[in-house]
């Protein structure tokens, strides 16, 4: 990949001279001799909104018996949860949830049995329970519903979203012409849709919305966060995080503007994702690989997370050149913790499944004959899908996909695709 040039960053003196500055607002573009002028720009806040904590072991026995009952209220680990049935999407077949705690648990692996050590429980947590706690308190707190929850139980990494909220830019009528990244899925959506603690969906104009990047990947989000915070009636909360947030303007600390839109730009790892980076990634000091398993542990390197989610997507002014607007973001912009930044002290790299080892080219020749079969026996992409979801070998076939930024209509997809090709060239008797 061509390296991207940036723009000069200048700063306007009270006598009129202009003078390179890496903190200006104004940006210059030499060869167009073009000025960007972003001192309007409010940074608001930039914090993690989402995390999903992943764990394996053995499910209790008591945990299991309580779903036996009709869906409601149960107490678990000294807490009140309402406890119900999922859909097979989910990926797990049973619900607990509290949404003053800001808690999902996510239990029973659909293709792992109960009586085994598998990915058993996934905790995703709200925005308000992330902000309301310190990382190590919320770890402690996962690590221990976690515990009530499986017996030899172990953390098995998490998924992260990470959101910049802003005010004085909006995506102009290019924007998806001059956003360059390296994923092939990109949506533009007439509106606002929601996800996880965000359930309720609405429709908006045009350029509201946009997403690219696949979810068992990286993605990038870019949305008009007053219109959906306002359609699920979470409106006045933001609203008090925003003005009680010191922004990233010293001389503005407190610039939320009531009447102007904000909007998110937000980037969602997936845990496999965060897997890579846990295996690449190392110290600058002493070599060591991160090898973080937990949300607390990740916390160091969200900066290095977002910077790599930026060269991942690239908005570019024109060819070879980046945008004012990222430069601001990639430069100004940390992820606000607590916890001290290791981001100039770490070496980040993804770790890639490479097609040499076991997960990459034996899953590779497994699908094959597995697709030869159900040609054989005249079974449609959806119903051999379903069967080979059911294999023991599965979760380890779609950790691989997964890292190929592969979601599982993406794999079904390759399978009816795959299956059409064979009976076109051979027919039936494959």
């Amino acid at each position: 990949m061509a390296k991207l040039k940036d723009q000069i960053r200048l700063v306007m003196q009270q006598d009129g001279q202009v003078l390179e500055d890496s903190a200006g607002r104004l940006f210059f573009d030499s060869k167009l001799a073009k000025f960007t002028d972003l001192s309007g720009v409010r940074l608001l806040r930039c914090g993690v909104d989402t995390v999903r904590q992943l764990y394996r072991g053995m499910i209790r026995p008591e945990v299991l018996a309580m779903f036996d009952q009709k869906p409601g209220m149960v107490d678990f680990a000294g807490y009140r949860f309402h406890m119900s049935r999922v859909g097979r999407d989910s990926g797990y077949q049973y619900k607990l949830q509290n949404a003053d705690l800001g808690l999902i648990l996510l239990l029973k692996n659909h293709n792992v049995k109960s009586d085994a050590i598998g990915s058993h429980l996934k905790i995703e947590v709200s925005p308000h329970a992330i902000d309301g706690r310190s990382p190590e308190r919320l770890q402690e707190q996962l690590d221990f519903l976690a515990a009530a929850s499986l017996h030899h139980v172990e953390r098995n990494q998490c998924a992260v979203h990470l959101a910049l909220d802003f005010q004085g830019w909006t995506p102009p009528a290019d924007f998806v012409a001059h956003l360059h990244c390296k994923a092939q899925a990109e949506r533009r959506r007439d509106g606002i849709q929601s996800y996880g603690w965000e359930e309720t969906a609405a429709v908006y104009g045009r350029g509201q919305s946009f997403m690219f990047g696949s979810a068992g990947g990286v993605q990038l989000a870019l949305y008009n966060k007053t219109l959906q915070a306002r359609s699920i009636d979470k409106l006045d909360y933001w609203e008090g995080v925003w003005k009680r947030r010191d922004s990233f303007d010293d001389q503005d600390p407190a610039n939320y503007d009531a009447d102007a839109p904000v909007w998110r730009l937000e980037l969602r790892y997936h845990h496999s994702v965060v897997q890579q980076f846990a295996h690449g990634s190392c110290s600058v000091h002493s070599g060591d690989f991160l090898n973080t398993t937990s949300f607390a542990e990740l916390v160091p390197h969200l900066d290095g997370l977002w910077r790599y989610g930026l060269q991942n997507f690239r908005l570019m002014s024109r060819p070879g050149v980046l945008d004012a607007f990222w430069q601001l973001c990639r430069d100004d912009v940390r992820v606000q913790s607590e916890v001290d930044s290791l981001l100039d002290e770490t070496f980040y790299k993804r770790q890639y499944k490479t097609a040499r080892g076991f997960s990459g080219k034996a899953i590779d020749i497994v699908m094959g004959g597995l697709i030869s079969l159900l040609a054989r026996e005249g079974v449609d992409a959806k119903k051999g899908f379903k069967a080979i979801r059911q294999l023991p070998i599965w979760p380890t076939m779609k950790d691989h996909y997964a890292a190929r930024d592969m979601t599982n209509q993406d794999v079904l997809k390759m399978i009816a695709e795959r299956l059409e090709e064979r009976k076109v060239r051979f027919g039936m008797a494959v």
